[in-house]
């Protein structure tokens, strides 16, 4: 018999260090680490989850810039925010780092186009972002999670900023946008009335702005908008 030659792609080490990344969340938000607690050394990490150093920096970076754990220097890192215990039941934990992931480029990309909005958006262009914030209202008070209604509001921003390659560069980013929608406003359905509200009050501020044609208020509050969903989803404001 011939030898079979296989070929095998290494798995990235970004993505070793998601999945790493996921068990660690795991790990916080099941309590099994505490807020305060103090994580491994490196090497104990590499030994425990067999990954290299760079691997494990990398998901400790991630996780210090999501907010849940901070390092001090000399001593070691400490898990600084416990994320709701329904965020590992809405998505998958190797996943959830490039969910957060994804709002760095939409901080970018969006705030630039509410603010573009607000100078050039025709008639037209706002009745259907106003269209697009009833739908996603409507959604919410069916208990439903509304995520493709809220994807409809940001995408009717973007086109409403004439440019026809911001409403393209959010299609190329649907799929990993999808995700972090579901899981944002995943933890929305189930949270507290408040929280309900306030994710309805920052769609309203940001159609507002665009509806009054002020750049500035629009683009602060969309950077406002994407800040505060990230912030709900590691538990940086200790609310369900």
């Amino acid at each position: 018999m011939n030898d079979v030659t296989l070929k095998l792609k290494p798995a990235r080490r970004e993505r070793l260090a998601d999945v790493l990344y996921g068990q660690i969340l795991e790990q916080i938000v099941s309590g099994q680490m505490a807020e305060g607690a103090k994580l491994p050394s490196e090497a104990h990490i590499c030994r425990d989850f067999q990954v290299s150093r760079p691997v494990v920096r990398e998901a400790l970076m991630r996780l210090q810039a999501d907010g849940l754990v901070v390092s001090r220097q000399g001593i070691g890192t400490f898990v600084k925010s416990r994320p709701s215990d329904k965020l590992t039941s809405l998505a998958a934990s190797a996943e959830i780092a490039s969910y957060l992931r994804a709002f760095e480029p939409r901080l970018a990309l969006e705030t630039e186009c509410a603010g573009l909005a607000a100078m050039r958006r025709t008639k037209a262009q706002l009745n259907q972002i106003g269209e697009a914030l009833s739908a996603l209202e409507g959604a919410f008070a069916r208990g439903e999670t509304g995520w493709e209604e809220d994807f409809a509001f940001h995408h009717a921003v973007a086109e409403a900023a004439g440019n026809e390659l911001f409403p393209r560069l959010l299609e190329d980013l649907r799929e990993i946008l999808s995700g972090s929608m579901r899981m944002a406003l995943g933890l929305t359905r189930q949270g507290s009335d408040d929280r309900r509200r306030r994710v309805r009050e920052e769609h309203r501020k940001i159609y507002s702005a665009i509806s009054g044609q002020n750049r500035d208020l629009a683009r602060l509050y969309m950077r406002y908008h994407l800040t505060e969903s990230r912030a709900r989803i590691t538990g940086s404001h200790g609310d369900l």
